[in-house]
């Protein structure tokens, strides 16, 4: 197969993997520990409770977001024909966008914020990459 197309199925499969992954660890969540009175869907409603929710609620967004992220870098620094491991850093930094506009639309706590934007996405990318480089060769 041609380098170049591998290297765009590489980044659409480590992105649509990991996003299936983040999308059920989020509905996961909602489903082991429902914010009592809240829609799931409802993102105004979510924005307003966020910061007052205690530490419990924020595992599954936790474990969703660098999941999401590392079986979706490790997928693509995999499939990659070159530079695996910046095909997987370029996932981590795609999740990362995405992080920092979830966390700007849904406010939680500071420290939530913090661990999310600083622990879940580059971080688990690198390990990412570093995981697939080792099965690779």
């Amino acid at each position: 197969m041609n380098p170049i197309v591998k290297n765009i199925l590489a980044v659409i499969a480590g992105w649509l993997v990991g996003s299936v992954i983040n999308m059920g660890l989020i509905q996961a969540g909602h489903v082991a520990m429902p914010i009592p009175g809240v829609d799931p869907n409802d993102m105004e409603a979510l924005a307003e409770v966020m910061p007052s929710l205690s530490t419990q609620y924020f595992i599954f967004p936790f474990l969703a977001h660098a999941l999401g992220t590392l079986f979706g870098a490790i997928l693509a620094a995999s499939i990659a024909a070159t530079h695996k491991m910046k095909f997987a850093m370029g996932i981590g930094l795609l999740f990362l966008l995405g992080g920092i506009m979830v966390n700007i639309m849904l406010p939680g706590p500071t420290w939530f914020a913090a661990a999310d934007i600083l622990l879940a996405y580059i971080p688990m990318a690198y390990l990412g990459g570093k995981v697939a480089l080792k099965f690779s060769t």
